[in-house]
């Protein structure tokens, strides 16, 4: 079940939130928890158990380590084994067919038979309920936060519905309090509802129409691509990728407080940055923190000399990289995006300074998007055919029956790319954020929220208009 399907936004949602606020103050957080699980089990009814199963062995555990503080030894051994289950699940269910495949593949250059396997299906959210169990008991053996409550407020906190999919990544001590103690306003839901808008016009209105003609793009074979389709193409799917993920965000945000409970902002306008480091700085933040804080940290971070630092940064986003799919194009990306990290700890970061704001952006988005190739191509050849395209090189062939041609630009296309690329980048321009204050300063009070209220009406009407009659709604971080 997604947020932008008729059944969450119909059925589930309204249903939810009339048996929430119906609910007695001691019950809500039961209510909350049921209504998580079921969410879940829509789309895994078998794996919930296992998702419950493993929430007991984590809250065990960290009761353990917070009772066993002054004896050391025996809390980091537990920690040890907790991760190392965590870890081994998650490499199991995500990586598993991945590393078979390739070993078939060996065996069969070899003239061997195949391994006799059958793929796994991958249990949905898994990387990101599993870097809340980890964040968790990490931060309970650092004395960061204490153990939870109680069982039921710990497998709350992993399976709150908002962000059990696909984030953002929550650190239990930033909910703790309010999972316990939170207050439920008028003005808070309606901030909420607002949110939980944007981020579901960003889907349909944007996400879902600049999919569908990045997927005709990438599904042509690369050399029947023109220049300027290969570089539409690409621009589609940046854009698609954007809007869809941080119209989730936007979602999980405005849900959560909805009832009553802050999440941390996950996206911060990325494709104004002037660096791939900025960039990370604002893209998917709270995964970017993750890694920082339980990874690029304890392996010594910007501590250590220069060539360890480098080390650091190009294992931390080679496994970012693998950690968004089982493939060599992802393992690329990350050591892409590594690379250019690199580059800017070197000397960019200082360079970048003394060049035109405008240019910096420009340079950096062309970067990025060289990478979103390596992420949404099937495979590296396709990958490496397509830039190839978007450089110009080589012969322009004819397109088969049925690929991607110029008919792909419909009107619909063309005005979403503009209004997309409007969005992403217009607060870089100084001059429009002077325009957005003056109109605050003129606009205030009952005027500014009855704009706001016809705002969200209107932006819902369409989003359902479009959610009726289209049938194009994937949801691309599903399987990460």
């Amino acid at each position: 079940m997604v947020f932008s399907s008729s059944t969450f936004l119909f059925v589930f949602l309204p249903t939810f939130l009339g048996l929430y606020y119906a609910s007695p103050g001691r019950w809500k957080n039961l209510t909350a928890l049921l209504a998580s699980l079921v969410f879940y089990a829509w789309g895994a009814p078998k794996l919930v158990f296992y998702l419950c199963a493993a929430c007991a062995v984590d809250y065990g555990a960290s009761r353990f380590i917070a009772a066993n503080r002054s004896r050391p030894a025996r809390a980091k051994a537990v920690l040890a084994a907790t991760l190392a289950a965590n870890v081994a699940l998650l490499l199991y269910f995500k990586y598993a067919n991945f590393f078979v495949h390739e070993a078939s593949r060996v065996l069969g250059f070899l003239g061997r038979p195949p391994l006799a396997w059958t793929d796994l299906a991958l249990p949905i959210g898994i990387s990101f309920f599993t870097f809340h169990r980890v964040s968790y008991v990490v931060d309970v053996y650092r004395g960061v936060t204490g153990p939870a409550n109680s069982y039921r407020d710990y497998l709350l906190y992993v399976v709150l519905f908002p962000q059990l999919i696909a984030g953002p990544i929550i650190r239990y001590h930033d909910v703790a309090h309010e999972i316990a103690h939170r207050t439920h306003t008028l003005e808070l839901f309606f901030e909420g509802m607002v949110r939980f808008s944007v981020g579901l016009g960003k889907k349909i209105l944007v996400a879902n129409v600049l999919g569908e003609a990045a997927d005709r793009f990438f599904a042509a074979p690369p050399a029947s691509l023109p220049v300027l389709l290969a570089w539409t193409g690409i621009l589609s799917y940046s854009f698609q990728i954007y809007f869809d993920f941080s119209g989730y965000s936007d979602m999980a945000l405005g849900l959560a407080k909805m009832v009553g409970i802050h999440f941390r902002e996950n996206f911060d306008r990325p494709y104004i940055s002037r660096s791939i480091t900025e960039f990370w700085r604002r893209w998917h933040i709270s995964l970017s923190s993750f890694m920082r804080d339980y990874l690029y940290i304890p392996l010594g971070g910007s501590r250590v000399g220069r060539a360890r630092t480098t080390l650091n940064l190009w294992i931390v986003f080679l496994i970012s990289g693998f950690w968004h799919g089982a493939s060599w194009n992802f393992l690329l990306w990350g050591a892409y995006h590594g690379f250019f990290l690199v580059i800017d700890r070197l000397f960019w970061s200082e360079a970048v300074r003394k060049i035109p704001k405008a240019v910096a952006v420009a340079l950096t988005f062309a970067i990025v998007l060289f990478g979103w190739v390596l992420f949404r191509a099937p495979d590296l050849p396709h990958a490496l055919g397509y830039a190839s395209r978007m450089l110009g090189a080589g012969t322009c062939e004819p397109a088969p029956p049925g690929a991607a041609g110029p008919d792909v630009l419909a009107s619909r296309t063309l005005a979403t790319l503009a209004i997309a690329a409007f969005l992403s980048f217009a607060p870089a321009w100084e001059g429009l954020d002077r325009l957005r204050r003056g109109w605050t300063d003129r606009v205030s009070g009952g005027a500014a929220a009855g704009l706001r209220f016809a705002g969200v009406l209107l932006l819902m009407i369409v989003s359902f208009s479009y959610l009726a009659t289209g049938s194009f709604n994937p949801f691309i971080y599903f399987r990460f």
